[in-house]
Parts: structure tokens; C-alpha cells; sequence
């Protein structure tokens, strides 16, 4: 069984199909954020084979044939998709496999994920899988494919070989993908509005057609002025003859990005594939840098002549070129070419993510030139530091904590505890207590459920600070059903009596400044916070004793400025470490994985140079909400010694 790679990949015959006596099954895929191509489905790869057969520069509206992609557009000509809400776009490829492959069975093997929903695996482990299984093998070893995992056909069951942890997984049988042979065929499924001359009336529809004759009445006018301006210019020590695209042509945008290095001053590009009509236009050399389009070059090349042939549909199944021409040609940009973000504008821009990705894709298709700019990634740490230039926060002693696990302070008699922080009420007013929800006036709800000497269910007591008044026995239950940590909570309204505590499990923390600025913060060095937590059991404190529990992106680097404030902030950050507060086990609200350690309820910093997540500077006001969190969990300014 051939896996799909460089082998069935190669494009044949310059057009990137089979040859006609070749039957190929064709898959489309996305490449997401892990760097990983996820197959779409059987039934969205039959529409968007049927669009191409019909427009091979066209956009293929996902949402026609599946709901749950209504918000994504793909552009045949870039070979991105385009998610319309947000503007972000991701490479898709065009793949072949073997008619009796998974595929082209339609056979899907799913494994399980911890929201007990099933998930594909990548098509080519699908395809390994399906031929394993189809040889009665009865386990098969994915490590060759770069996963540690170990697939039991007995047991239907995937192993981690790693962690042992055991998933389940499942064969179904669903559409088969597409069949091609040397062309695409004609399909009768899905028909696309446009192939019966009457344009498609859905909302997805009208928004692409609509922005995209918008689009071509303002780059029209900006063409001309284009190559009005380059046309005119002939005082070059070089020429580029480049042929334009009419409204016909099915191959790639026209904007090429080369730099001549030949010794002549006679480059030249030439622009073909399909039925175009050409149009050359005269253009500088020092012009011809676009770092916009794809570039196929063939193998001509003889006496100083350079030609570089971009065939109508070569790039159908090269979405790299894209990304290679964006990524290397990043020259000087020829004036009257806009640069457009597509993704993770921040608000500093003014126009919206989606209708910048709208129009880069719509420029493209086109053939026009435009600069499809990268979106910002995360400056997550800083540059490299030495040892030597980490130095002690000023005013405060040391630069690591650590905890222990038993940190707690434990043996608190539950009514000591209560009678420390409230007092005895004569008169009882005719309210509800909200801990049982029964009236005041009546006896406490855990009566003959709890029994305590010395107080008895009908007794009420108010506390010391907000005056909250419930069920002494009822402040009894509640105690017992927390950290017994000799501290209280007012349930109503969160106000702690005594020193709170929490269960973070044992670790470390260190702290230190480093010689490096946070963005809003340019006169001022960095306090650097390294959190240290490893995986281990839990205890009685913790909501499955016994049970393991996972600790994921340890160390985690925190920071704060280094000034006066920040410095406030630090020394509580360490009083709420010592007191175990700044952690806790639970399940993660970004990947739904249970059992792990968690953040709690006090915000860190964890982006060093840019605040693309959120959770990095600048931000004003996140001094002042952590002080306001960490006085919430009875860390407040007034623990602090002066």
C-alpha cells in the first residue's frame, strides 16, 4: 500500500492530474494550526470537485453542503480557506490515493476524545489503518508515521504508548470520495448555482458575488493606474514582458515574484496556461519583485533568457507557493499595490479582518497584485538571558518558594472556628438562611443530618465583618465541606474570615528580574515569574483522591513590570503561592481535560511582546485586576508588611 506523498503528488502532464489511464480518489484537505492535513468530508469534497470541473479560479461556499461550515469560503486560486467571521485563512491541498484505499471505500476510522465525541484520524493514518485491517493483522505500531500510538483491532482500542492511556476507536462506512481519472469528471451531485446560469440566492452567495463585483469596479481603476504608471517607464536597464490575464483565464495571478540575477539585461516571464489572450506590457526590471503570486519555473533556460511558465492549473495542487512567496519575496512592495492583513487584527488597522481577507482573495482571483500579509504570532518569551543577568527583585528577600504537601493547617475543631468569627443573635428576624434555605426562625436543615456538641440546630449567629446572619449548624456543614483550614467564607457575600487557603499541589516558584521591557512599559525592566508543577496524585483535598492528575505546559513563565506596583503585585502573588491559592486541580477550560492542574481564579501574564491572546501587554488595567482577584481570594494589600 503506497502512502500518499511526493510519489502521488507529482503533477503529470504539466497540469497536475493523473494520467488518463490512472483512476485516482481526490481528497481535500486543510492544514491546521498543529501542522497537521485534516480531510474534509466525503460530501464536501464532491462539491468542490464539481465547482472546480466548472471554475477552476472560483470560491467554493463550504456552507451549501454542510451546515456546520457555513462561515468558510475556499478560493480555488490561492488555495486557502477563508473563514468569513473572523478573517483567518488556512492552506488546502487537493490529494490522491488509491481507488481501493479508505477513501475511495468510503471507510472512516474515528477515534474517541474526552468530550465522548468521535473524531478522524488524518487520512493517510486512515488509510494505514484500513489496510492493516483489511490484512487481519491484529495491532498496528503508528510510530513510523510519527505517533506513538498503538492500534488494537482486537479491542478495538488505541494505546498511547507513552502515558498507556487507552481511547476507543470506530470503523464506519460512509460516501466515498470522489474518483477521477486524467479530468475531472462531470458530476451529477450538488450542482453549484452557476452551472445553470442562474446565480445561487443564498446569503454565503450573495456576499461573495457581491464583494466581488465591488472589488473589481475599485481595482479596475487601480490597475490602469498600475500599469499606466509602469508602461511609461522605459528608462530601465532591464524589461519584464509579462502577458495579462483576460476574464478567461484558469491558471494563477500574473504577479510573479522573481529577481533577475542574470549578468544580461534581457529577463523575461512569460505568463501562459489555458486559453488566455495576451496583452504585454513593458515593465521595469527594478518593478518585477511581487511578493504576491506563486511561481512555477520550468527548466528553460539558455543564453542569458530566463523564462518562468506558470501553467493555468499548476497550481492547483501546490498550495506551498503561496506560502513559499509570501514567506521569501517579501521585497519592496511596487507602489499602488495594497498590503492586506488577513488575520488577528488587533483594532491598530482599519479595516475589518473578514472583509481583508475577502478582498486579498477576491484580488488574487482576479489577477491582481496584492500583499497577503502573515499574521502576528505570539511573543510568547523573551531573548535569551544569561544567568548572570537575572537579578533579585528589589525589596524582596530570596527568589524561589516552594510548598509542601502538607501545607494546610489542619485539626481545627469546626466549632471553635465558627464561634470564633460570629456571634449569637437573641432576636432572629424572619429570613431565609441561604446555606439551607430554611427560615431563621426555624430550626437549621442539617438537623439530624449533622450533630454537633454545644450547638444546636435552632441557634443563629451573625458574622463579625458583614453582619450575614445564618444557622450556626449550618456554618458547621459548610465548614466541614471545605479546607478546614481554620478560615470562613461568607457564601453570600465571599467576605473571608481568617487566612484562606487552597490545594495547589507542591511545586516551586521562582522569581526575578530580567533586562528586558514589557509593551506600555518602555522604562521599566520585566519581573520574570517561572511556575514549576509536576504531575502526581491526588490527596483528600482534591476531587478524586488517589486518582492521577496531569500537569500540562509546566514551567509556565508569568510577567510583571518592574516597578513600584508590580512590585505590590509580586509579594501577593507569593503570599498567594505560600497560602496555595494560585492553582488548583480540576478540568482545563481550554482543552476539557480533567484531572489536571488548573489556574485559579487569579489572572498571570503569559505573553512576553504582544497581547495577541489576550494574556500579554499592553493592558492598563491588569495591575489593578489582579490586586482586585487577589484580594477576593483574602490576599489584600493590608497582609502586606510594611
Amino acid at each position: 500500500m503506497a502512502r500518499p506523498g511526493s510519489g502521488l503528488l507529482v503533477p503529470v502532464n504539466g497540469l497536475g492530474y493523473p494520467p488518463q489511464n490512472l483512476a485516482r480518489v481526490v481528497v481535500w484537505e486543510w492544514l491546521n494550526e498543529h501542522g497537521r492535513w485534516r480531510p474534509y468530508s466525503a460530501a464536501v469534497c464532491h462539491h468542490i470537485e464539481n465547482v472546480l470541473k466548472g471554475d477552476a479560479r472560483g470560491s467554493v461556499v463550504l456552507g451549501q453542503v454542510d451546515a456546520q461550515l457555513s462561515p468558510y469560503i475556499i478560493d480555488l486560486q490561492s488555495m486557502h480557506q477563508f473563514r468569513q467571521d473572523t478573517g483567518t485563512m488556512r492552506p488546502v491541498q487537493r490529494n490522491f490515493y488509491e481507488p481501493s484505499s479508505a477513501p475511495g471505500k468510503g471507510v472512516v476510522w474515528e477515534w474517541e476524545n474526552d468530550n465522548g465525541s468521535w473524531t478522524p484520524y488524518d487520512m493517510e493514518i486512515c488509510v494505514t489503518i484500513q489496510n492493516a485491517y483489511e490484512k487481519q493483522h491484529p495491532w498496528l505500531d503508528l510510530t513510523s508515521l510519527g505517533f506513538c500510538y498503538l492500534i488494537d483491532f482486537n479491542s478495538m482500542s488505541q494505546t498511547n504508548r507513552q502515558s498507556q492511556r487507552k481511547r476507543r476507536l470506530r470503523r464506519r462506512m460512509d460516501l466515498a470520495y470522489p474518483l477521477i481519472m486524467g479530468s475531472i469528471p462531470k458530476s451529477q451531485s450538488w450542482p453549484v448555482g452557476a452551472s445553470s446560469g442562474q446565480p445561487c440566492s443564498c446569503q454565503q452567495c450573495i456576499l461573495v458575488n457581491s464583494t466581488r463585483a465591488a472589488s473589481n469596479a475599485i481595482l479596475a481603476s487601480q490597475r490602469r493606474k498600475l500599469y499606466g504608471v509602469m508602461a511609461g517607464n522605459t528608462g530601465a536597464t532591464g524589461t519584464l514582458t509579462v502577458v495579462r490575464q483576460s476574464n478567461t483565464f484558469a491558471g494563477t495571478s500574473l504577479w510573479s515574484p522573481t529577481s533577475a540575477s542574470s549578468g544580461t539585461n534581457n529577463n523575461n516571464i512569460s505568463v501562459g496556461g489555458g486559453q488566455a489572450k495576451a496583452e504585454q506590457v513593458q515593465l521595469p526590471l527594478y518593478a518585477a519583485n511581487f511578493p504576491c503570486s506563486p511561481v512555477m519555473p520550468s527548466l528553460s533556460s539558455a543564453h542569458g533568457h530566463h523564462a518562468l511558465t506558470i501553467n493555468g492549473q499548476n497550481n492547483l495542487n501546490r498550495p506551498g507557493t503561496q506560502r513559499i512567496s509570501m514567506g521569501t519575496a517579501r521585497g519592496a512592495i511596487p507602489p499602488g499595490v495594497p498590503a492586506l492583513p488577513v488575520k488577528n487584527l488587533t483594532g491598530s488597522g482599519p479595516v475589518h479582518p473578514a472583509l481583508a481577507g475577502m478582498t486579498g482573495i477576491l484580488m488574487c482571483a482576479a489577477g491582481l497584485p496584492v500583499c497577503l500579509t502573515r499574521a502576528p504570532k505570539p511573543i510568547l518569551h523573551p531573548p535569551p538571558i544569561n544567568k548572570s543577568d537575572m537579578k533579585p527583585v528589589p525589596g524582596i528577600n530570596g527568589m524561589r518558594r516552594k510548598t509542601k504537601k502538607k501545607h494546610l493547617r489542619r485539626g481545627k475543631n469546626p466549632e471553635d472556628v465558627v464561634r470564633r468569627y460570629t456571634e449569637r443573635i437573641k432576636v432572629v428576624p424572619d429570613e431565609d438562611c441561604t446555606i439551607c434555605m430554611e427560615r431563621l426562625v426555624m430550626s437549621s436543615g442539617y438537623e439530624g443530618v449533622l450533630q454537633h456538641k454545644g450547638i444546636k440546630p435552632e441557634l443563629v449567629g451573625k458574622l463579625g465583618k458583614c453582619g450575614h446572619m445564618y444557622h450556626l449548624l449550618c456554618l458547621v456543614a459548610m465548614y466541614n465541606n471545605g479546607n478546614k483550614d481554620g478560615s470562613l467564607q461568607c457564601p453570600t457575600c465571599k467576605t473571608i474570615y481568617g487566612e484562606k487557603t487552597g490545594t495547589q499541589p507542591p511545586g516551586k516558584m521562582e522569581y526575578h528580574v530580567i533586562p528586558h521591557c514589557l509593551p506600555g512599559y518602555p522604562d521599566s525592566k520585566t519581573i520574570r515569574i517561572v511556575y514549576d508543577i509536576p504531575a502526581g496524585i491526588q490527596t483528600n483535598e482534591h476531587p478524586s483522591p488517589g486518582k492521577k492528575f496531569s500537569a500540562r505546559g509546566f514551567p509556565r513563565h508569568c510577567y510583571l513590570p518592574d516597578n513600584e506596583k508590580g512590585r505590590k503585585v509580586l509579594k501577593l502573588l507569593i503570599m498567594a503561592w505560600d497560602r496555595r491559592l494560585i492553582f488548583t486541580i480540576g478540568t482545563s477550560s481550554t482543552t476539557g481535560e480533567s484531572d489536571t492542574v488548573v489556574w485559579n481564579e487569579i489572572h498571570h501574564k503569559t505573553e512576553f511582546g504582544s497581547n495577541l491572546t489576550g494574556h500579554g501587554y499592553p493592558d492598563p488595567n491588569y495591575l489593578d485586576n489582579v490586586l482586585t482577584e487577589l484580594s477576593a481570594q483574602g490576599v489584600g494589600e493590608d497582609n502586606l508588611k510594611d
